[in-house]
């Protein structure tokens, strides 16, 4: 017996260490795939920032590495992002590397905060048309950015004084640009249907800097990383740098709306992602703890110089499809990016902008939620208004403001069609008593409605209101009731108040102070009001 046992405990123990060797090897060769795949889309989203590529390219090393430590959802794979590049490019543009540091560190800061008073639970609360809006809106937003790709600065004189001013590329080069991007874009199409092994968006950077190469010895020059940045790239490991900025209220004016703002729009992100991984995987995460990993990571990351980030939908996707589960993974794949920096930015360096721009272009098509356009009558009209609103908003304002008009104005749609929702069954009895049966909530949209189903006037002197298929939701649910009972009062009829659940008499039960409704348990056994 004894004996058995051993066996059946060596045999369990093998399966285990066997089971263990399958999830690191799943998870190793899913991180090796996602820094593959990260290498591109960092770089181009540089270009939406007006950044160093090599400055997003360890932004995701660092995003990546520390929030993977410290994240409620294994799996998930952070990184710098268009949405967070988008926040910010209007701010370096005006106030440079310095003053986006410090954002990020605010940034992080605010997240934290968020996660610590566990406020991370109410993202779940986004409405589905909010986040089409929302993606369809960050899609445009991305196609817009990457037509500065298509200009030249040139120095033009006025009235003596040379400016610099961006103006479109010549025919020829316009051309021959949009044939680059047009190629890498069916590369990007048509890769995965031969093989999966490989990134395609990385088959198509590879395929294109080396005719950019082959071109470049030929006599033509296409227009490259280098070119963008002004200077050769040399990779290495972040350093720690504190900004070169004065702290002041003014200074904190500035950076503040864009602190903010990049806060909600990469919670939002995060938590998008952590309920698509959620659905993928059966299993929960843990938002408020991923709110403090993310602010934990942009804190950090604005104290080593970089532009900010958030967790990244179609990576994650990628590394939860290549078998990644647990948080090695999501470990591996910055730490093989780092390396791919350090021993590769001559590579970088060399590849060719529009190729770079296929790739965003890739992106934006993949983002943006085509079926959106389809719904029409499929979906409530409301739907469809709150998809449109939304998309509209992040366009021409930002994306946090999106995201809070969009869940407002489904709030009150929502409670506009559900206070409609209420009517009343009447009976008469042969003692002259007339019960008002209600049917449906009582809050702020449904009172109006609420009120009108009583004949005051021309009641009989004793009026029971049945509650029993009723809610009373909210204080202007009591104020209606508590008006409709002094209407009656003032001619001198007696209204009785049934079958309230135990929430609502708990309502009355608080606002008692500021109410004339009294509970009155002299009637019966079961608990009803009176208007005393």
């Amino acid at each position: 017996m004894v004996n058995i046992f051993k066996k059946k405990s060596k045999v369990s123990l093998f399966n285990l260490i066997r089971k263990n060797k399958t999830i690191i090897k799943n998870d190793v060769l899913s991180g090796l795939t996602v820094a593959l795949a990260l290498i591109p889309e960092s770089v181009a989203f540089a270009f939406v920032a007006g950044v160093s590529p090599i400055l997003s390219l360890q932004t995701a090393v660092m995003i990546g590495l520390v929030a993977a430590i410290f994240t409620g959802r294994p799996g998930m794979i952070s990184s710098s992002t268009a949405a967070i590049s988008v926040v910010f490019a209007s701010l370096i543009a005006t106030y440079g590397l310095d003053y986006l540091f410090v954002a990020v560190i605010l940034m992080g800061i605010i997240q934290i905060i968020i996660g610590v008073l566990r406020l991370g639970k109410y993202a779940r609360i986004i409405p589905y048309p909010v986040m089409l809006g929302f993606l369809n809106g960050l899609s445009i937003v991305m196609f817009i950015a990457q037509w500065a790709q298509f200009k030249v600065d040139e120095i033009v004189i006025v009235n003596g004084v040379k400016t610099v001013q961006q103006v479109w590329l010549p025919p020829n080069d316009m051309m021959i640009m949009f044939l680059f991007v047009a190629f890498t874009m069916a590369i990007i199409h048509f890769v995965p249907k031969f093989t999966k092994a490989v990134p395609s968006s990385l088959v198509a950077i590879i395929v294109m800097t080396i005719i950019a190469v082959i071109l470049d010895k030929s006599g033509y020059h296409l227009r490259t990383v280098q070119d963008f940045a002004g200077m050769e790239l040399k990779g290495g490991l972040p350093q720690f740098y504190i900004p070169q900025v004065k702290i002041s209220m003014d200074m904190l004016k500035i950076i503040f709306p864009y602190s903010l703002i990049g806060a909600l729009v990469g919670l939002t992100e995060a938590v998008l992602t952590l309920r698509v991984i959620d659905e993928m995987t059966d299993t929960r995460g843990k938002t408020n703890k991923e709110c403090v990993a993310q602010g934990i990571a942009n804190t950090i990351n604005g104290f080593f110089g970089g532009m900010g980030g958030d967790a990244m939908i179609g990576q994650s996707i990628i590394n939860i499809k290549s078998g990644g589960r647990t948080r090695l993974s999501s470990i591996v794949a910055p730490i093989a990016l780092l390396i791919f920096i350090m021993f590769g930015s001559s590579l970088i360096n060399a590849i060719p902008l529009a190729a770079l721009v296929g790739v965003m272009f890739m992106v934006v098509v993949g983002t943006f939620e085509w079926e959106s356009l389809k719904y029409g009558k499929k979906v409530p009209k409301q739907d469809f208004v709150v998809i449109a609103v939304v998309t509209l908003v992040t366009v021409f304002i930002d994306l946090a403001t999106a995201v809070i008009i969009g869940v407002v104005l489904s709030a009150l749609m929502f409670a506009w069609e559900k206070g409609k929702v209420i009517y009343v069954n009447v009976e008469n009895d042969d003692k002259g008593t007339k019960t008002y049966k209600i049917n449906g909530s009582i809050f702020f949209a449904s009172v109006l409605n609420f009120k009108e189903l009583f004949d005051v006037k021309n009641d009989p002197d004793n009026i029971i209101i049945d509650f029993k298929y009723a809610r009373v939701m909210d204080h202007s649910a009591i104020e209606a009731i508590n008006s409709i009972t002094q209407k009656y009062n003032d001619l001198g009829k007696e209204v009785t108040l049934i079958r309230l659940s135990q929430d609502c008499q708990v309502l009355f039960k608080n606002a008692e102070t500021i109410t004339t409704v009294n509970i009155d348990n002299s009637i019966n056994s079961t608990c009803k009001y009176r208007y005393v």
